[in-house]
């Protein structure tokens, strides 16, 4: 059983960052592809950006724009996400995932093993 624990949300103004965190359990977190999911008012949980287990790879939906940076330190368990240039629009509850596959490219919610409790980020215009 793995556990994830995102940190790192807050209330942020247009145009600002933030860097979330998904501090693992598992010692062998290398084991497992990861991903971040959002999910906003009242919308589906969305998929935002995919690792590979080594953190060789990365995959990122249509909408990050170039905004979004996922990465990884195996050593310390922990994946993060970069968001930069924030907007209203990615008000949202932020979720870290992990799955028990190479494949990292994975979009569907029942394609991960393990959640976390999520991160809220609210941007404010």
């Amino acid at each position: 059983q793995v556990q994830l624990v995102e940190s790192g949300g807050g209330l942020v103004q247009a145009g600002g960052s933030l860097r979330l965190s998904c501090a693992a359990s598992e010692r062998t977190l290398s084991s497992y592809a990861m991903g971040w999911f959002r999910q906003a008012p009242g919308k589906e949980r969305e998929f935002v950006a995919g690792i590979s287990r080594s953190s060789g790879s990365t995959y990122y939906a249509d909408f990050v724009k170039g905004r979004f940076t996922m990465s990884r330190d195996n050593a310390k368990n922990t994946v993060y996400l970069q968001i930069n240039s924030l907007n209203p629009e990615d008000t949202a509850i932020y979720y870290c995932a992990a799955r028990l596959s190479a494949a990292f490219t994975m979009v569907h919610t029942t394609g991960y093993n393990y959640w976390g409790q999520g991160t809220q980020v609210t941007v404010s215009s």
